[in-house]
């Protein structure tokens, strides 16, 4: 039998550079003071030694289970064509509020992860939700800076100079391939998509000298793309209006990240109303939605009508019942495919370091 969409109770993670702004979305974020909340993990599926990396289903006929529990039990209809042998939920999804600079920081490359079983790729994307003026991203190194250059600007303390700096605005989508140096600066607050990977290593935390929060320059060393291997002009910054995407049905709809893992779509509906319902498609392989602005409405055969608002995700299962999304005049949602990319059998695994 199809399975239902599911929707998860979010992990909240407090973070030394998080703030409070994850309550706009819906997230039980405590008030101070408790420590800063920096992320919502919405769909999690990382194995120990991540701390509470798995997500509950919340609502619904699954209630309280877990999703390794529903893949275990349900494997080919919930990852369909995703599926490997051993391997877990093939993405991790989530909403970061930096209130202020995260670390400036890579992730491991294939050939690192291959060299050390305790690491693991992460490649991820990050579409902004809200920015403030000025708000920056660093993503890569400028292409001029040499691996013995950068070693001595993280020595100095003057690493975030050798970066690119990019001003950033609501709906633009970043990609960040594994290997790339970046940071999320102040004043930002996205919802990623990356793969199962919680493994990252500091070469900068802007001066916190929090010993909870130690620097990894070696291993970040062995790991960074300089020059032309970090491949930027090849994935560049996009969104709904930088793509210039058409209208049609009250629809309109642009591809914003494609990489080996996953896919990116952004489907904004038409302020004036008119916008055709959406009839969703796992294509046989996990699909997650993001409602990141507006509500909407989800209707999903033998089930009750569902309505979402912004900062609700739903994973569509690879067998999904017969289900629609109405959307509201304006409103914003990611649809985040595993189906048709290359998902390798030795995909990335759950890690041990955070931002």
């Amino acid at each position: 039998m199809p399975l239902p969409p599911l929707r998860f109770a979010p992990i909240l993670k407090s973070r030394a550079w998080g703030g409070r702004s994850l309550a706009q979305f819906g997230k039980p974020v405590p008030p101070a003071p408790a420590p800063p909340t920096g992320e919502s993990w919405e769909i999690a599926d990382l194995a120990p030694p991540v701390a509470d990396g798995v997500s509950r289903v919340h609502g619904g006929p699954f209630d309280g289970r877990s999703v390794s529990e529903l893949i275990d039990t349900h494997r080919a209809a919930m990852l369909g064509r995703a599926s490997r042998p051993g391997e877990r939920f093939p993405l991790l999804i989530k909403y970061l509020d930096a209130a202020e600079n995260l670390s400036v920081q890579v992730h491991p490359t294939a050939a690192y992860a291959a060299r050390h079983p305790g690491s693991h790729l992460k490649t991820e994307a990050w579409f902004v939700l809200h920015a403030q003026p000025g708000a920056l991203i660093y993503r890569g190194l400028r292409p001029d800076v040499t691996p013995a250059e950068f070693r001595r600007a993280i020595e100095a303390g003057t690493a975030v100079d050798c970066l690119v700096q990019e001003a950033v605005r609501p709906g633009d989508c970043i990609p960040l391939e594994s290997g790339l140096c970046h940071a999320l600066g102040a004043g930002v607050l996205v919802a990623e998509v990356q793969t199962p990977s919680d493994t990252t290593f500091r070469v900068y935390d802007w001066n916190r000298n929090d010993p909870a929060r130690p620097l990894h320059v070696e291993q970040a060393m062995d790991c960074i793309l300089f020059g032309a291997e970090q491949r930027l002009a090849q994935a560049p910054i996009t969104g709904l209006e930088r793509a210039n995407a058409p209208w049609s049905d009250g629809l309109r709809t642009a591809l914003l990240c494609r990489n080996a893992h996953f896919a990116i779509e952004a489907v904004e509906a038409s302020p004036s109303g008119d916008a055709a319902p959406i009839s969703c498609s796992s294509d046989g392989a996990p699909c997650v939605l993001m409602l990141v602005r507006g509500e909407a409405v989800m209707e999903s055969e033998g089930h009750r009508p569902e309505r979402l608002a912004a900062g609700d995700t739903v994973l569509l299962p690879a067998d999904l019942a017969a289900t629609t999304v109405d959307l509201s005049p304006g409103a914003v949602m990611l649809q985040a495919s595993t189906a048709g990319l290359g998902i390798a059998p030795d995909a990335p695994r759950a890690g041990e370091r955070s931002a």
